[in-house]
């Protein structure tokens, strides 16, 4: 990692490989810090301590002199916190070295209840929400009803919050739901207590700690959850997450503010993916999306759900570099694509008999049809290559006519899950 202070996104609708790229590029960095989202997607990493599935943790945590900070733009589940501590631990994993910031907010099973709730009256209608409750602990932010990590460490304080917010939590649960099921405050406290003390100790300003470091010119690194078509406000709304994914919002989700972002490097994959309800222009027929979802194993590192598959959509990953202000791209699973005789990259749209090349709004996505270019495919594996020149003419061509497409340099090609399986293009 060359820069002091660089941020790593998605460009795409989450699942491009970040916790990958995090894990190779941490390396170098002295500061990981993840700066939105909250246990409802997570990054898959592959290194010499084996196979990990991250929902909060930052991906930097494998990195020994690493400090892992889960920011003030987070919303934290404290359960799934600590079950997520116990695994690392279990494997060897040191987490002494996360820092949790006084000011990310709590995400409580009332909140997964709400969800499950609004997702089944929705029905066939549904968003295709992960469940985990994330949209109300983050809308409630904004009506000032959450609870800061902070706030843990001030026990009165907290339970005369908490007894104000059950009174209000179930009011709704009662009248708009009719939910036979309603938040008892005692084992709202109960689980607070229980979880609360076993991640206590990590809690600490983290802001003074980011100031501090950037001070001292300490190479800091900013990780995003999910990608920019599932931003909160440029993302394919409503079939969204509830925080910005951005990274221009790294400075404000992560809390530092005394340092310019000097590097954007964003993550896309060599085709397409989506987890979820809402629009997708390149999607192929189950029958050809099946062969290549068990190939590269498209299943949520969260919910387990089948990936939906597409081919290489350039004007949505266009899109996606423009709006996190992009420097350089790193391009995943290209082995995954080996054995494929041809391949379709996706460079406009046809909506209402019209070609558009600039990425639209929800409702013209939904009639979008895409049209596509064809490129030949590769018969060989690939995962072992460590040089641009060595991958196979059709790979390269590939490759090529991607950064081409979309206008922005591809400077890491990844080849295989594992650390070191990574060219320098």
């Amino acid at each position: 990692m060359e820069n002091n202070l660089t941020v790593l996104v998605g460009l795409q609708w989450g699942d491009e490989g970040k916790g990958r790229m995090v894990d190779y590029l941490a390396q170098n960095a002295d500061f990981v810090a993840r700066y939105q989202g909250g246990n409802n997607a997570g990054h898959t990493v592959v290194n010499q301590f084996g196979t990990f599935k991250l929902h909060l943790i930052p991906s930097g945590i494998f990195n020994p002199g690493v400090i892992n900070i889960l920011g003030p733009g987070m919303v934290i589940d404290i359960q799934s916190l600590s079950e997520e501590i116990a695994e690392l631990e279990k494997s060897g994993i040191n987490t002494d070295s996360i820092r949790i910031s006084d000011r990310a907010t709590v995400t409580f099973p009332f909140h997964r209840l709400e969800d499950n709730l609004e997702e089944d009256r929705l029905g066939g209608e549904a968003f295709g929400s992960t469940r985990r409750g994330i949209a109300y602990a983050y809308s409630e932010r904004y009506l000032k009803k959450s609870i800061q990590l902070g706030e843990l460490l001030y026990p009165d304080h907290l339970k005369k919050r908490m007894k104000g917010i059950v009174e209000w939590k179930n009011l709704l649960l009662k009248n708009v739901y009719k939910s036979s099921e309603l938040v008892k405050l005692d084992s709202v406290l109960e689980w607070l207590s229980e979880y609360g003390e076993k991640i206590k100790h990590l809690i600490c300003d983290t802001t003074s700690l980011l100031e501090k470091a950037s001070s001292e010119n300490k190479k800091i690194l900013f990780e995003a959850q999910l990608g920019s078509l599932r931003d909160i406000y440029f993302g394919i709304y409503p079939f969204t997450t509830s925080s910005c994914t951005l990274a221009s919002y790294a400075p404000v989700g992560g809390g530092l503010f005394n340092k310019k972002i000097e590097n954007v490097i964003g993550v896309m994959k060599a085709y397409s993916t989506c987890v979820g309800s809402g629009p997708f222009t390149t999607e192929m027929q189950e029958s050809e999306a099946k062969d290549l979802r068990e190939t590269a194993f498209e299943y949520g590192a969260s919910t387990g759900r089948p990936r939906r598959i597409g081919h290489f959509d350039a004007v949505a990953t266009r899109y996606g570099a423009m709006i996190q202000g992009t420097n350089e791209i790193a391009i995943t699973k290209v082995d995954s694509l080996s054995g494929q005789k041809k391949l379709l990259i996706c460079n406009e749209y046809e909506i209402n008999g019209k070609s558009v090349t600039d990425f639209p709004l929800t409702p013209a996505l939904e009639i979008a049809n895409p049209k596509y270019i064809e490129m030949d495919g590769w018969s060989e594996d690939i995962s072992k290559c460590r040089n641009f020149n060595d991958l196979p003419a059709a790979a390269k061509n590939y490759i090529n006519k991607i950064e081409e497409l979309i206008g922005y340099r591809i400077r890491y090609v990844s080849v295989g899950p594992e650390r070191e399986s990574l060219i320098l293009k």
